[in-house]
This record gives structure tokens, sequence and C-alpha cells, in this order.
């Protein structure tokens, strides 16, 4: 297995430095609105002159901007998680790496255009969000609050739900800021894995209702997740590529590591990156507890993962070479402390 995306087809070009916003070159630009109440760490601008080695088209970004681990890191100091949530993004969105950030909030409840325009609000014009779908759409199962499955799920991959509860709202709060759809699958049961073909038809047709209503939003990038190592192969790849999505790397336990998820992604070339580093495999397929556990208060790499950092970072450097964009957004479950992960993987790339 190659453990590059293009193999010797493609070679890795050097890395070029990006043309960033105006805001970028300008770290003394005022916040977008108001004033902000979390302000970014001073140290965060010794890391402005790798972000300019970096390719234009690579965006970074984390999963989840409230944690008070990263005081020094992305903070100035010392802030309360309800504090960084609520007002944290204005400072993170300063920080010369942090280009893009994965709304994960709106997988475990819908949420609002005003609630969406009030992030967008927050961030420069240049930068760009990772919005996932809301689990009562791509979740074939209704389940407690212990995550325990109670019943079949009727509103799975139903088109009008998916625009109607997702997508309009996260363009009309968005706008232009919007970069990424992510409609990921959670595990399914083997009703559904036992037919492949079925459940193939059912995700085009959201697809393709999903693709109608972004109309005019071309730049919106609509990638799959799975959960599923079973449904890796041609028949998915065939209904992205019928509805103009791609695959989203999920790198998880409970799938295969990144080399055996590559193919996927050259049978759909050309095409974007899109990749969520969410948990090391140390700790197995349901290992958030543990990793929590290990990694907490998040402020240092404590389960190093070379091999993923390295092919991951030579992936990038394969797709943005050949002009096409990339978002990759990390997890503090990955190696420890996501900002720091994102400064290692940078350093790769610009190496």
């Amino acid at each position: 297995m190659q453990d590059d995306l293009f193999g010797d087809a493609l070679p890795l070009p050097p890395a070029r430095a990006s043309n960033r916003a105006a805001s970028r070159a300008n770290p003394d630009a005022p916040a977008p609105r108001g004033t902000a109440k979390v302000l970014p760490a001073p140290a965060a601008e010794g890391w402005r002159a790798l972000a300019r080695q970096l390719p234009a088209q690579l965006r970074f970004g984390v999963s989840t901007w409230s944690y008070p681990g990263w005081e020094g890191l992305v903070w100035d100091g010392e802030y309360d998680s309800s504090t960084l949530s609520r007002h944290g993004l204005v400072a993170y969105h300063r920080h010369p790496l942090l280009r893009t950030v994965c709304v994960d909030r709106s997988f475990w409840r819908p949420l609002t255009a005003s609630q969406y325009a009030d992030y967008a609000g927050q961030v420069d014009d240049g930068f760009r969000f990772v919005v996932k779908c809301p689990a009562s759409i791509t979740d074939a199962q209704v389940r407690g609050e212990t995550g325990k499955a109670r019943e079949r799920n009727p509103g799975f991959l139903d088109p009008s739900r998916a625009v109607a509860d997702f997508v309009r709202p996260v363009l009309e709060g968005l706008g232009a800021k919007l970069g990424v759809l992510v409609f990921q699958l959670s595990p399914l049961p083997w009703g559904w894995l036992s037919r492949p073909a079925s459940l193939l038809e059912k995700l085009g047709g959201m697809l393709a209702a999903v693709r109608q209503a972004l109309s005019g939003h071309d730049a919106v990038i609509v990638a799959v997740e799975v959960r599923d190592p079973e449904l890796l192969g041609r028949a998915l790849v065939e209904t992205l590529k019928a509805h103009g999505a791609t695959f989203c790397l999920g790198l998880h336990g409970k799938m295969p590591p990144i080399e055996a998820q590559l193919p996927m992604l050259r049978a759909l070339w050309p095409g974007p990156l899109v990749c969520r580093w969410n948990l090391n495999r140390v700790f197995g397929a349901y290992g958030y507890a543990d990793a929590q556990k290990k990694h907490d208060p998040f402020n240092a790499i404590l389960s190093e993962d070379l091999p993923t950092r390295a092919v991951l970072a030579r992936t990038i450097r394969g797709i943005t070479g050949a002009g096409q964009p990339a978002y990759v957004t990390v997890s503090n479950d990955a190696e420890g402390c996501a900002p720091l992960s994102i400064q290692k993987l940078a350093q790769a790339i610009a190496a």
C-alpha cells in the first residue's frame, strides 16, 4: 500500500507560500464585531512565519474551541470553558494556523440560522466553517442519553429534512463563510449493512437534494464520513461521484488506518481533501473516555502518532500541490493537544 495519495504518478511539490487574508497579514486588525472578551495568546504570533509557508489551499482547525488548557497556546490567559464557548471563537480565528473549525455541536441538535450567523459574525471573511449534519438525519437509529440504540430512526437520510434542518439554516447563517458540510453516518445496524445497495440509493437521494439546495454555492464541499469499514469500496465511490460529493477521511478507532482509506480518495481524484483526525487508534473503537482521561487538560502531546501524522502530511502536500483545497480538523483525542498536533503537521508540510 502506498503511504502517499499519488505515489510516483504525481510527485510531491515543495510547500508554497500562501496568500493570506488581509487580517492574517495584519495581526493588529480589529476583531470583526465588537471587542473580544477572550484575547489570543501572544505566543501564537510565533507561528505566523510557519503559516506563511503552508499552501494557500490548506485550512487547519480543531473540533471544538472551549478548552481552558489551551492557555498560552490559543488564549492569552485562564478562562473557563463556558466563557470560551461563548467568546473564544474571536480569539481562536486570529491564530495564524487555525483557518477553519469543525462545528460538532450541530451533530447533537440542529442549530438555527441565527446561531450560525452568530458564529459567522465572530470571524473574518477569510475564515471557513466545517459543519456536521445532525445525527437525527445521519444516524439510522434513535439513541438514548448513553448512546444505546432505542428504535429505528424514520428520518434517516431523509432529503427534505436534510435540506430544511441543516443545509438551509447553515447557508442562511454562514453564507460565504461555509466551507464543508459533513454527513457522518453513525455505525449502522446489520439491517442496513446487509443491504448496501438500498443504503447507497437512499444516501444518493439525500445527496441529490443537498446538491440542489447548494445551487449557486459551488465552493461548498459536501463530504460523507462513515464508521463502518464494510462501506469502503467502489459502490460508495460511484454514489459520491454521481452527486458531487467526496469522502471524508475519518481517522478513528472504528475505521482502518489512513493508508487503508486513501484508495477512496484516489478513486475520486481529482478532488478536495476533507479529513477529521478524531481519535488515536491506541484507545480502540470506544476509547474516547480513556483518551480524555489521559489527555486532560489537553495542553501537551501525550499520545504521539508519528505514522499517521507523516502520511497525512504527505497526503496534504500532494492534494494541495495539485491545486485542490484541503480541510483538516484535529481533535485533542488524536494526540493530546489539537493545536500542537496542527503545529507539528504544519512543520512536516513546510519542511
